[in-house]
């Protein structure tokens, strides 16, 4: 890898994209998959500290490699940000703070004063968000009484009834069930030190209006307060057996619960809290998987450790594929081959939770990460079937019948207003939204542009796009245009991945270029280039409309860019410019550098840096414009 103070040489567009080729390649595994690390914040690896000192298992090589780490991501201001150039957030800066005090750090050091300072100044402990007063409680650092009350009992809801566990989106589910268990029990184990420092004394803030959703759902939580005081034991035994199973019935093959870190850790405490000893196959399993999660990398100041939230290497596998196809790579390549082996290895041919709204439905797909046999996802199938579809496999047949039960899972899994949403379908109550608990990230998966794009873009090279089921998406996407000509972007950041995916799809389906939703499209993008010709869009765009389309140029934001204005048939000074300014940044090895997030877990809250598109979304860009 080139050092961070390399200079770039400017290359001509066949230059980079060779060298950008050649840099991919020899990231490929020798079994034939590709996997960027997934970057996040450091509440992952506060979270894993705060987790292996309630069981019993902190070590002190981790702790002082993970507090390293966290301190090299602390702000000038003393706190944390959840993406690089950020602000600082609260809650960030509360669990980074306590998991420096764990690891040694006294109060009174220069840089533990400043983020308290921080955490006073933006409302302290009491402000914080419900997840990060759960861990506070945890070791009697918050009461548990004074947080939102999550009844087991839930899990006996049946799916047509509000607030069921289905009606949470399944990142959320997999979360809340175990977190049931974890709030009815209760525990506390003490820490050799307190949080006043944190703290302001600020009362409480006082309901909302009683009819008013968040009003209404506040009081009841009171009500819930109180039966959870008296509750009808045999329910409530009955409720945390329950879900002790529905947990056990939900761990993958490596250990994991859905291959992300919420639900991954709230379930291994969910099941010590119920008696499971830390031998148990489950938690041995689970608590080893995290080993698998770990990136370790030195320093100067010393080796340090951090967690990755998920690993993605389906994604980034199908987008590899993709990328080098259209950089000009036969279909028969040796290193296509090698990729379309193993994912269809990791076709998913089992029922999982998405069966609870489709139950006729038959299996097949694709999910996220390594092992996910329960929440195969949408917008994966539907890049593996665009990657896997344009590759000369040495058995055709084992090929066709995947890209067939693929096809057919997607299909079944629209939901009823023609769109598509990431794992389930028609999950777009938004009841849960208001519970008193649900006060970070997006609880439920209703139907995105981005993901709908995909599809859209699937069944048409399929030769599907006079299909009914691709029609209605591509009514589904003109309605979801912005006023401005741009497309919201669920899971990338933010107008221009949602428009630099619908643009390709709505092209691919049939829509002329010349059609007013696309040149609306092209236009938008054409006024939000940046004066070095890159684009870049600020992740406070998620909740500022000022940022909308603005920020640092990214070469995964300007290949987003530069992919739907070639959709478009554009061959004008901003295609041009834009590609320069991909060659002008590109490294002498072929890779780009990209420091901030373009990847989204939840709008607003959570944001992730996928470390392989800033190298295959410019060589799927610089391929289609020279090719």
């Amino acid at each position: 890898m080139a050092s961070a103070v390399e200079q770039p040489r400017a290359r001509t567009a066949s230059q980079a994209l060779a060298a950008a080729v050649a840099d991919l390649r020899g990231r490929q595994h020798p079994d034939g998959y590709w996997k960027g690390e997934l970057a996040s914040n450091v509440t992952m690896d506060a979270e894993d500290l705060l987790l292996r000192e309630f069981l019993g298992i902190r070590q002190h090589q981790q702790t002082q490699e993970t507090a390293r780490w966290i301190r090299s991501q602390q702000r000038d201001d003393g706190s944390w940000a959840t993406y690089p150039g950020g602000p600082g957030e609260l809650s960030t800066t509360v669990e980074a703070w306590v998991a420096l005090r764990l690891a040694g750090d006294p109060a009174d050091a220069e840089h533990m004063t400043r983020a308290q300072l921080f955490v006073r100044t933006h409302g302290g402990l009491e402000h914080t968000r419900v997840f990060t007063r759960i861990w506070l409680a945890l070791f009697g650092l918050w009461p548990w009484e004074s947080l939102p009350e999550l009844p087991p009992e839930m899990i006996f809801l049946p799916r047509w009834f509000p607030l069921n566990i289905y009606d949470f989106a399944c990142w959320a589910r997999q979360t809340v069930v175990p977190l049931t268990v974890v709030g009815t029990v209760r525990p506390v184990r003490p820490l050799p030190f307190g949080v006043d420092e944190l703290r302001t004394g600020a009362p409480p803030e006082p309901f909302a209006a009683p009819w008013t959703w968040s009003g209404f759902f506040q009081r009841l939580d009171r009500v819930l307060a109180r039966y959870a005081r008296r509750p009808l034991r045999p329910l409530r035994r009955l409720a945390l057996r329950r879900a002790a199973e529905w947990i056990l019935a939900r761990q993958e093959a490596d250990g994991s619960w859905g291959g992300i870190q919420p639900p991954w850790v709230y379930s291994l405490l969910a099941l010590h809290l119920l008696g499971y000893p830390l031998d148990h196959p489950s938690l041995k399993a689970g608590i080893a998987g995290l080993d698998g999660f770990t990136v370790r990398e030195r320093t100067p100041d010393g080796w340090v450790r951090r967690l990755e939230a998920c690993q993605s290497p389906v994604w980034d596998t199908a987008l590899a594929m993709v990328a080098l196809r259209d950089a000009g790579a036969p279909a028969d390549d040796e290193a296509l081959r090698r990729a379309a082996d193993w994912l269809l290895g990791e076709e998913i041919t089992v029922r999982g939770d998405w069966a609870v709204r489709r139950p006729a439905q038959a299996p097949g797909g694709w999910a996220f990460e390594f092992a996910n046999d329960t929440y195969p996802d949408i917008d994966d199938t539907a890049e593996v079937l665009l990657a896997l579809r344009r590759v000369d496999h040495t058995d055709p047949h084992r090929l066709r019948a995947a890209l067939d039960r693929g096809i057919a899972w997607v299909l079944g899994m629209r939901s009823a207003d023609g769109g598509w949403a990431a794992f389930d379908a028609d999950n777009t109550r938004a009841l849960p939204r208001a519970l008193p608990f649900c006060d970070f990230g997006e609880v439920i998966d209703p139907p995105s542009a981005d993901v709908t794009a995909h599809v859209v873009e699937m069944l048409a090279a399929e030769g599907k796009a006079d299909s009914p089921e691709c029609r209605r998406g591509v009514r589904w996407l003109l309605k979801a245009q912005e006023a401005g000509g741009s497309w919201f972007g669920r899971w990338g950041a933010n107008h221009i991945y949602g428009t630099g995916a619908v643009v390709p799809a709505l092209i691919a389906a049939g829509v002329p270029a010349r059609k007013p939703c696309i040149r609306a499209a092209v236009r938008w993008l054409e006024n939000h280039q940046n004066d070095d010709g890159g684009w870049g869009e600020d992740l406070r765009s998620y909740r500022a409309p000022a940022w909308v389309g603005r920020g640092e140029s990214t070469p995964s934001q300007t290949a987003w860019a530069l992919l739907a204005l070639l959709a478009a048939g554009e061959d004008s000074s901003a295609v041009r410019r834009g590609v320069a300014w991909l060659c002008a940044t590109q490294h002498d090895d072929g890779h780009w550098e990209e420091p901030y997030h373009t990847g989204t877990g939840f709008p607003g809250d959570f944001y992730i840096s996928y470390h392989l598109y800033r190298q295959v979304f410019p060589i799927s860009a610089l391929g289609r414009y020279l090719r």
